[in-house]
């Protein structure tokens, strides 16, 4: 766990570690019980349902927060997504899309349902062609005015915490985020889309020259209307 907003010296416990509760192992009269309390303190018709097998579904929020640009196929048109170029002439045309901040999705999964498909259910939901292990699902958890993130495990299984926390997203949220491992690993990219990513730094590369020129050349326009106004001497 990282802790974020810290107002002083307190333990920590090991990153990537689950929290005590998220160790609870529950009979199935448990479960059967925790899916009643469940749902009687939900305002939405997202309720967790038991099946006869003894496994259960339910809904889960995600929230994603990607900060580099996804690829999608080229023939695909994401109207409420904001385009990038596409690429050229390769073995499988793709376009890359900076998704919104603050998407969110609701997934409806079973009790068995692990991390590693709920990643690649989301970028189904999205056309998304990258590479599922591109990606990383993140629980968000909110404790003595602390704010801790860690990463699941492949086999974590979201919908047992979901029911372990409880639907309060203070508790317990889920994120999607890129799989930070350190130094960006160039070579897991296929040649279309580090084309791509040429192409979208020299926009923005443009873009911030344009400001820069902008904003000097006003500085120089006002400092030459200030020495319009004075005299010599």
């Amino acid at each position: 766990y990282t802790a974020r907003t810290s107002l002083g010296r307190r333990p920590r416990r090991r990153q990537d570690e689950p929290s005590e509760w998220e160790k609870t192992e529950l009979d199935q009269a448990q479960v059967e019980q925790r899916i009643k309390e469940y749902n009687s303190q939900i305002n939405s018709n997202l309720f967790m349902s038991l099946n006869k097998d003894g496994s259960y579904t339910g809904f889960i929020k995600v929230q994603l927060k990607l900060v580099r640009p996804v690829s999608v196929p080229a023939t695909k048109r994401v109207p409420s997504l904001q385009a990038g170029r596409s690429h050229p002439q390769g073995v499988k045309r793709r376009t890359s899309f900076y998704l919104p901040k603050g998407t969110v999705k609701h997934l409806h999964i079973l009790s068995h349902t692990r991390a590693s498909e709920v990643i690649d259910a989301l970028l189904r939901k999205f056309t998304v062609i990258d590479n599922p292990r591109k990606f990383a699902l993140f629980e968000r958890s909110e404790k003595d005015e602390q704010v801790y993130l860690r990463k699941l495990g492949d086999d974590e299984q979201p919908l047992r915490l979901r029911l372990l926390a409880g639907p309060s997203e203070k508790v317990l949220s889920f994120i999607l985020k890129e799989n930070e491992t350190g130094e960006v690993n160039w070579d897991a990219f296929t040649l279309p889309e580090l084309q791509n990513f040429l192409l979208i730094l020299q926009r923005e590369e443009e873009e911030h020259v344009r400001r820069l020129r902008h904003r000097y050349a006003r500085c120089r326009q006002k400092m030459q209307e200030a020495l319009a106004t004075r005299t010599p001497g």
